[in-house]
């Protein structure tokens, strides 16, 4: 049977929650930066197992995000492909000046050689996997265009590699080591294959993932401009609007909301900055491509249940 390691905020002393978390963080995945959102109190349980050289953790935890800065990445010693398959709630990731976001039933891989960020904007059940870089480094794949992308997991070897990731998780607890092991083996020939097939051949599942990246990562570079639209998306990228929804058909979120909760999220982080502790919300919320405060005020509220003052004055209450 293997071991697994369980960290759980339930039982500490309340405000000690959110201190607990941000160390947990840094020693399981090698000195993450974490950020709660100004949260002071903070619900995280981390359960982390071994297969062989692949670790899976199953994370549950109240809204935050993760970075590696460059100065994270020159502690880290032992780089991993990171996956994060949600069971409940959404994960965005950055990297590479892209961003993909997933809900349950797809996955997203990126590298932790590299900077990155992911956030967790609401309450999450997540599967993640780390797999040793070299492992897939030395079968010939280049990783270059291939971290940071939402792999899928609705159809093909996509799906087949997300079921096996899981009910590796769930079974290893009856495992024997020498068949931890071999599950992980069998975890990294699903990935490499997985990502083969995205590098891919120009099937129609991969080129739908590749307009879907195209169009995240212009969004996410343009998000200040109050002109982004669907319909500035479409004529940027010389396509159709019908392509564009087409290429989120799969997808819990339609391109319209993709856009409003990305600059939703560029407000929180604004919001959050020393430096801009002097500016207005509206100044903020406008410099974030918001057209108006009233129509920025309802959106933020529906999207975090706070109110975008009640947001920035628990942030200073908690510094």
């Amino acid at each position: 049977m293997t071991d697994a390691m369980v960290l759980s905020t339930d039982g500490l002393p309340p405000g000690e929650t959110a201190s607990a978390w941000h160390a947990w963080m840094s020693s399981l995945f090698a000195g993450l930066d974490t950020d709660l959102y100004g949260e002071r109190l903070f619900e995280g349980h981390v359960r982390v197992a071994n297969a062989g050289d692949v670790v899976l953790t199953r994370l549950e935890a109240g809204r935050h995000r993760v970075m590696r800065s460059m100065q994270g990445l020159r502690a880290h010693e032992s780089p991993y492909l990171k996956i994060v398959a949600p069971w409940e709630g959404v994960a965005s990731v950055r990297q590479h000046n892209r961003e993909a976001s997933v809900r349950k039933g797809s996955w997203v891989i990126y590298d932790t050689a590299q900077e990155y960020e992911v956030a967790n904007p609401e309450w999450s059940e997540h599967l993640i996997v780390m797999l040793p870089r070299q492992a897939i480094v030395e079968r010939g794949i280049r990783l270059e265009g291939l971290m940071g992308r939402n792999v899928g997991g609705s159809s093909g070897i996509a799906r087949i590699a997300l079921e096996t990731m899981r009910s590796t998780y769930q079974e290893l607890p009856g495992m024997a080591p020498h068949l931890a092991r071999r599950a992980g083996e069998l975890l990294v020939d699903m990935v490499h294959l997985s990502l083969q097939e995205l590098a891919g051949q120009g099937t129609a599942g991969t080129q739908q993932l590749a307009l879907q990246d195209r169009i995240r990562a212009h969004v996410v570079a343009h998000l200040r401009d109050p002109g982004l639209s669907v319909e500035s998306v479409a004529a940027a990228l010389n396509c159709s609007k019908r392509h564009l929804h087409n290429a989120f058909a799969d997808s819990q979120t339609s391109l319209g909301a993709f856009i409003q909760h990305s600059r939703l999220e560029l407000c929180m982080r604004e919001l959050l900055l020393p430096e801009h502790a002097q500016r207005t919300i509206t100044e903020v919320a406008m410099d974030c491509g918001f057209g108006s405060s009233a129509h920025f005020s309802r959106a933020f509220k529906a999207y975090t249940g706070l109110a975008p003052s009640d947001f920035r004055a628990m942030r200073k209450a908690a510094g």
